[in-house]
């Protein structure tokens, strides 16, 4: 990933431990301002680092995992809810929730909609087949019980029921609100990818940046065609 890259080695490597280390991360907007590069390149590279944070979805979540959906965009008047002509983005998110109190890993994916069809890639990606998974009572949810036989839906009560998880959802919203204020559908996997990286080693981070240039070293090199970021080959 720092194949031609348009700076310093030593910067791209101090802007990879910056978005990796630091609690919130950064926006390419602060990046820019802190190294004096143009903002466009930094957002270039951050995308590219997200990339790297992605995650490798060998440890599904186990144990007790809460399970729920939530919208990121701009409020838009007389829609609320599940509506599928909103035009705010939907995102499926599992948190795992600990014996001893607490909650542990989680993951989040942009879904085009609250229905089985789209929640069951998620599932099969980042929830064991034991788990004992939770979500509220909407319909999307039931026809997974077949494969998922200890789901159990309980009523929400506006987030009482998944208390731990709404907090998550809480948290993830403020940042994107707080820190970058807007991101387009298409780039927002890539910033819960980064949200999750750090969140899932929180208690591991005197090895985050390590493994962030590890991944970034090992990765195949990316380039920029018509102002969108692919894989070359």
């Amino acid at each position: 990933m720092f194949d031609k890259c348009k700076f310093s080695l030593h910067q791209a490597f101090h802007i990879a431990f910056k978005i990796s280390t630091k609690k919130k991360g950064m926006s390419s907007s602060e990046l820019s301002h802190e190294f004096d590069l143009r903002q466009s390149t930094c957002w270039e590279f951050k995308w590219k680092i997200q990339q790297a944070m992605r995650s490798s979805k060998r440890y599904p979540l186990s144990g007790t995992v809460h399970v729920d959906e939530f919208y990121v965009g701009e409020y838009e008047e007389g829609k609320s809810g599940r509506n599928h002509e909103s035009k705010k983005r939907l995102i499926v998110v599992a948190l795992e929730i600990l014996d001893k109190g607490g909650a542990g890993r989680a993951y989040a994916q942009v879904i085009n909609s609250a229905s089985s069809k789209d929640f069951r890639p998620f599932f099969e990606t980042y929830i064991s087949k034991s788990a004992h998974v939770i979500t509220d009572e909407w319909t999307g949810y039931k026809p997974l019980k077949q494969e998922y036989p200890l789901l159990e839906q309980v009523p929400s009560e506006k987030g009482k029921g998944l208390k731990e998880l709404h907090i998550h959802i809480m948290n993830i919203q403020s940042w994107l609100r707080g820190i970058h204020h807007h991101c387009t559908k298409e780039r927002l996997q890539g910033y819960l990818d980064e949200y999750h990286f750090r969140y899932n080693r929180r208690a591991f981070m005197e090895g985050i940046f390590d493994l962030i240039i590890k991944r970034m070293v090992e990765y195949n090199p990316i380039r920029l065609n018509n102002n969108i970021l692919t894989r070359a080959v």
